[in-house]
């Protein structure tokens, strides 16, 4: 049997928006004030995924590498721009760090998947490169946000304890090195347990997207797997890497912690 995609027309889209209404009647109905970010929202969801449905139709026609990992480096740099701005503190440069973090282990990760694993001619194909790259790219932020804010709100809640090992004969690593885990198992946690509840608890969505496109669904669970063993090794490099060079700038050159308390 063949299987054909099913198109949502506009009166499709309005039916779906009645259950934003009934959020923002039970919003206001419990004076919840959540009424207005719920439009906000809202609009929000139409307005940009739309637009980025007319980009992606312009970057799956792109037939030069050059502009392929061209946008895949303003994905990463948006995206360490964006971790850069849920850290509040700002004691230390750590844009930078993470910024190169990423890359390097988001551009190893994408390559190895798209030409080994899958094993797309070019391996640059935007139609595979692009859409596996950016999977990676969205759940691994998260996780390095997590993992540096963890981190450096550590040093500071005990830096008496880490002057004190330092003062004892410690370098810095040492001093760190429980903290510097905490904040890796932060954020691998989320990696962790989604791959402990996918199939069981939860259909993910690249899988539920073939499905519903009438793919095999054997098919789309290896491409599944694929997909989050990808995510896991991404988050792991990534974290790992970004918590490093950032705890180096934590202390200077004389094994001093430089971040203060607030």
């Amino acid at each position: 049997m063949t299987h054909q995609l099913v198109d949502i027309g506009p009166l499709q889209l309005a039916v779906g928006l009645v259950f934003v209404l009934i959020s923002g009647l039970a919003s206001v109905a419990y004076s919840l004030k959540l009424e207005k970010d719920l439009l906000i929202g809202t609009v929000r969801t139409f307005v940009q995924l739309f637009a980025l449905g007319y980009v992606l139709k312009f970057v799956f026609a792109l037939s030069s590498m050059a502009l392929v990992l061209g946008v895949f480096g303003f994905m990463i740099l948006f995206a360490a721009w964006t971790i850069y701005s849920r850290v509040k503190d700002r004691q230390i440069p750590f844009f930078l760090p993470v910024f190169f973090s990423m890359l390097l282990s988001f551009s190893l990760v994408s390559f190895v998947v798209t030409a080994v694993v899958v094993g797309v001619k070019p391996w640059w194909e935007p139609r595979y490169f692009i859409p596996l790259g950016g999977m990676v790219i969205g759940n691994s932020m998260n996780a390095i946000a997590i993992a540096i804010e963890r981190l450096i709100g550590e040093l500071k809640n005990l830096r008496a304890e880490i002057e004190m090992k330092l003062c004892l004969g410690a370098d810095s690593r040492e001093a760190s090195g429980p903290i510097l885990r905490k904040a890796m198992q932060a954020g691998m946690i989320p990696s962790i347990n989604s791959m402990m509840a996918v199939g069981m608890v939860f259909i993910p969505g690249m899988m539920t997207g073939q499905i519903l496109s009438g793919a095999d669904p054997l098919i789309a669970i290896k491409y599944q797997i694929v997909v989050m063993v990808m995510l896991t090794g991404s988050t792991a490099i990534g974290t790992l890497t970004a918590v490093l060079l950032v705890r180096k700038r934590c202390f200077n050159k004389a094994e001093q912690l430089v971040l203060r308390p607030d």
